[in-house]
This record gives structure tokens, C-alpha cells and sequence, in this order.
């Protein structure tokens, strides 16, 4: 709810509450003018004193409720901050490597990679027909070259292309 509802509420539940102190002031009044007479004889009566002091207690309360609607029917409504985040990622234009100057068991390499998307390492030995050092030799060129990725994922590799790079034949 905005500040400025609230205030409005404040002020009208404090005209509300003036009306009933009031109406509660008068008839007690009434009451204390029947029952004091007769047993004061005419004199003062010393609750009239307790009238007035709880009358102007919960005025001055009413007082605050007041001031505290009109501050806020008064005060800026609250500038909504709207934060709009965006991750920029730095990505570095695409290399494009000339895959004509790879060794034909890379360039084998690279296309089972490039189909899979991602390839275990062990399925790259499956398929190929290589020995496990020489799928090793072939991947660390490679991904020395920045072709390939090496990710580790428990006892394997998972072997995917650089995002950053573009295979052309020339």
C-alpha cells in the first residue's frame, strides 16, 4: 500500500476516534453530574479532574496519529528501483583454423567430435581403432592448438570443440 493511503486511513481513523472520545467525554459527564450532586451536595466534584485528564490523553494520542497520517500524506512516494541485470560474458571473437593443415588421424579426431557434439574418450579409442596414447597425442595437439576441450568428469575425458572456434576448409 502506498504511504499516501495509509496517511489518508490514519487521518480518518483519528476523526473517527475524536468522535467517540468525545461522545464518551459527554455522557461520562452526564453520568458524573447525576451521581456527584447527590453525593457531594452541589459541590466540585473531583472526578471532573479525571475527565478532563483522560480526555486530553487520548486527544494528544489522536494528536500523533494525526501528524504521523499528514507526514506521510506529505512524503514523496517511494521511487521504485528497477535493476535490470545483464551478464556480458567477454567471448572473444571466433578463430577460424584451417583444418586442412591437421594430420589425417586429427582431422578423423575432429570430425567424431564435431558429430557427437561431446565424446567420452574411451568412445573416441572405440571408434577410431587408436591406442589410448595415441588418442592422448592426438587430443593434446588439438587442444593445444585450441580445437578441443578436455573436460574431466570422473575416471574419463569428455571431449568437446572450443566455442570459439570455426573449422574451415581452405
Amino acid at each position: 500500500m502506498e504511504n499516501k493511503n495509509v496517511g489518508y486511513i490514519l487521518v480518518g481513523v483519528s476523526g473517527f476516534i475524536v468522535m467517540i472520545i468525545l461522545m464518551f467525554k459527554r455522557n461520562l459527564t452526564n453520568f458524573v453530574d447525576s451521581s456527584c450532586s447527590i453525593a457531594h451536595n452541589g459541590e466540585y466534584c473531583p472526578m471532573y479532574d479525571t475527565i478532563s485528564q483522560q480526555t486530553y490523553l487520548a486527544l494528544g494520542i489522536v494528536v500523533l496519529l494525526v501528524i504521523v497520517g499528514i507526514i506521510l500524506i506529505l512524503s514523496k512516494p517511494q521511487e521504485k528501483i528497477i535493476i535490470k541485470t545483464k551478464t556480458i560474458k567477454n567471448t572473444p571473437p571466433k578463430k577460424t583454423i584451417d583444418i586442412n593443415g591437421l594430420r589425417q588421424e586429427e582431422r578423423i579426431v575432429l570430425e567424431l567430435v564435431k558429430e557427437n557434439r561431446a565424446i567420452f574418450q574411451a568412445e573416441l579409442i572405440e571408434k577410431t581403432g587408436y591406442g589410448k596414447a595415441k588418442i592422448t597425442r592426438i587430443l593434446d595437439r588439438l587442444e593445444g592448438n585450441g580445437i578441443l576441450e578436455r573436460k574431466r568428469r570422473g575416471m574419463t575425458n569428455v571431449v568437446v570443440l572450443n566455442e570459439n572456434m570455426n573449422m574451415e576448409k581452405k
